[in-house]
Formats: C-alpha cells, structure tokens, sequence
C-alpha cells in the first residue's frame, strides 16, 4: 500500500508540497521533519482508478446513512470503555471498509490532533454529518458525556432511517406493478398493434373511434421510437429533478396531504421526526432555541419546518412551546400538542416528546403494512382498466367483422 500526502505550511499561504511514502508512519514522519501539516492523504496512489466521472462523489459522498449510524455507536462504545476519541478514531479508520469514510474519519483524526475540538472537526464536513450530530456532540463535549449523546445521536438516527426505509418499502410493490403497466402498454402499441392495424386495413374495417386512437399513437412511436424513447428518459430525469427541487417537493407534499390515507401517513410520519429530533436535543442538554432551530433544518419540508420556526419564535417571546403546534393541528397531531403541554407542565419535554415519538413511529410501520393491502386491490383495477380498454379497442373491429359475414 502506497501513501501521498499535500503538505502546506503555517504562515506561508502559497507553499504546497507532495509526500510518497510507503506507510502512514512515514508520511508524518516526513511531515514532522518539514515542519508542515497535512491537508489530503490519499491511500493505493498508484493503483489502477476510474476516471473521476465514474465515481460515486458525483452523486452523493459515498457515504451511507448506514455507515454514519454504525461509526456513531461504535464511537460511543469505545469511548465508554475509556478509550480515547483519537484511539476510538484510529480504530474506526483501520475497521471501515468504505474508503470515502475512511478518508473523513482521517480528516476528522487530523483535525483533533491540531487542536480542534471533535464538533469543530464535524463542522468541516457539513455533507457528511447533519446539524442535529454536530449539536448532540457539542452538547457531549460541554457537558463530559460524550458516550451518552452519541449514543443518543446514533439510535435517533437509526430511528429515522428505519422510518424512512419502512415508508420506501411500501411505495416498491406499486412503482414496480405501474412501471410494468408502463413497459407492457409501450411494447403492445409497438409491436402488437400494427400487426392488427395491417389486419384491418387489409379486410377495409370501419374502426371506432377508441382504435383509431390506439392506432395512431402506435402510428407515432413506431415511427418515432427513438424520440419516443428520448422523450421518457427526459420526462424521466425531469420528473425527479422536480421532485427533488424545493418548489416541486412542496408542490408533490402538498398533493400526498390531500389524499384520504396518504395524508394521514405523512402527518404522522413528519409528528415522529420532529418529536424524536426535538427529544434527542433536549436530552442532551441543547437549549430550547437551538434544539428548534436544528430541527427545523432536520425536518426540512417547509410547510412543516415552517411550523417550527413558528415555535422557535414564538418562545423567544416567551410563549408556551405547544402554542404553535396546538394551532396547527392539521398538519401535527393533537396528541403531540397535548404531550408538549403536559411536559411543560411538569418540566418533562423531552420525555413526553421521545413517547410521541415512539406512538408515531410504530403507528406509522404498522400503517404502512396496511399500505400495501390498501394498494393492491387499486392496483388489480388499475390494470384491469389499461387491460379492459385495450381489448375493447382492438377486438371490437373484430366483432364487427364476424357480424358482417
């Protein structure tokens, strides 16, 4: 295994050096003898690499949520045991197997070891670690119990993925039955159609309106495939740039809140998140203001985070925390501005906030089982009514073919 390490210098903006070496010991070595510090470390330099464009950077860190859970807990172990933070780093570092977590867990090493307090290093890598970690680990710092908040850090986050992954599982079955309707439609005008278009036209049917329709759009796309296939990749790639996109995220929240079970799913599943982000702050030691301020960046949808904010304001004027929340219960629910209310009065939030969220964490894995049995039957009509359609377009023709003979 083969080191390079870009050395800079203190007091000396334009000096930059390059260092191979055949270990990570001689890289510092040589940089202790120079009297610099590393900026990047680089492992296997001369191994074979992919060109950049392949790299999975371009969509994302590279780092799974996963991972960041994993690395959390196995901290907060190590640390409890009375390891130190560099040691539990260095163990991290020689264990991970994702190379783009091992390179930020050096910088975050690297950091720690100029100086830097362990939030501080967090800080540098905003993509990789969110705002509710960086808070729970300067809560851990200032308070000397660093252990508990990444533990509480960690099951929070693992919380929140297991939501997550629960809600995606159950939209699988039906994107994957609509996507099969779609593939299936597509290769029935293509190929299936004309030969009954040629059938027809050879016999001088009388079509119907509903097959000359079928007909030439089938008409287009076997004359036009490729624009055709170029158009649903763009729509494709479009459709998810716009989901993506604030505007389109609002527009897309806003359709699932007015549907009769969607709705009720994504209150419930956005009551949970602010409830378990909230709890996890508060029991941390993170101040009122500063744990709401978190929050909302962690909730992120604005028709949500908005309410937040709201809170967030409305405290510093000294009102109730529930205010917000009880005047918008059409977007969190009641028992989450009653269990705010009760904690307030007995100086028990984060408590009260953690059983509001576990209530809406189970309700919303339970309702998502259901989800599915809801679907399905949506589903059967669904393709009972492409299928239906379909045949009545092209076999009328047939029928009134056979009534003429």
């Amino acid at each position: 295994m083969k080191f390079r390490a870009t050395i800079r210098k203190e007091g000396v903006p334009d000096y930059a050096s390059t260092i191979d070496a055949d270990s990570r010991f001689e890289v510092y070595k040589q940089v202790q003898k120079e009297g610099g510090f590393v900026v990047e470390l680089a492992e296997n330099v001369w191994a074979y690499n992919l060109p950049s464009i392949f790299s999975y950077r371009i969509f994302g860190t590279g780092i799974k949520h996963s991972d960041i859970v994993l690395m959390t807990k196995n901290l907060a172990t190590m640390i409890s045991a009375g390891l130190s933070l560099a040691r539990a780093l260095s163990v991290i570092e020689r264990q991970t197997s994702n190379t783009h977590l091992k390179e930020v867990v050096t910088g975050l090493s690297d950091s720690i070891k100029k100086g830097s307090s362990f939030h501080e290093a967090l800080a540098n890598r905003p993509d990789v670690f969110p705002g509710i970690f960086i808070a729970m680990v300067r809560a851990g710092e200032e308070s000397g119990s660093l252990s508990d908040s990444l533990m509480v850090v960690g099951l929070q986050m693992e919380h929140a993925e297991d939501l997550t992954r629960k809600i995606k599982g159950a939209m699988i079955y039906p994107a994957i039955i609509i996507v099969a309707i779609l593939i299936v439609s597509i290769l029935m005008l293509i190929y299936v159609v004309p030969t009954l278009t040629k059938t027809f036209t050879d016999l001088k049917v009388q079509l119907p309106l509903a097959t000359q329709l079928f007909v030439a759009l089938s008409n287009f796309m076997v004359n036009y495939v490729l624009f055709v296939l170029a158009g649903l990749v763009a729509l494709v790639i479009g459709g998810v740039a716009f989901v993506r996109s604030r505007r389109g995220s609002s527009i897309v929240l806003w359709g699932g809140l007015h549907m009769p079970v969607i709705g009720e799913l994504i209150r419930e599943t956005f009551a949970a998140r602010t409830s378990r982000t909230l709890s996890s702050l508060l029991s941390a030691g993170v101040p009122v203001l500063s744990a709401l301020s978190i929050t909302k960046e962690v909730v992120r949808a604005d028709v949500f985070a908005r309410v937040v904010s709201e809170a967030e304001d409305r405290v510093k004027k000294g009102e109730p925390l529930s205010i917000s929340f009880v005047e918008h219960v059409d977007l969190y629910p009641v028992l989450m501005s009653e269990m705010i209310s009760v904690g307030e009065e007995t100086g028990k939030v984060a408590q009260m906030l953690k059983q509001v969220a576990e209530f809406y964490e189970e309700d919303v894995s339970q309702k998502t089982k259901d989800l599915s049995t809801i679907i399905e039957p949506i589903l059967m009509l669904l393709i009972g009514t492409v299928v239906g359609i379909f045949a009545v377009a092209m076999i009328s023709p047939i029928y009134s073919l056979s009534s003429a003979i």
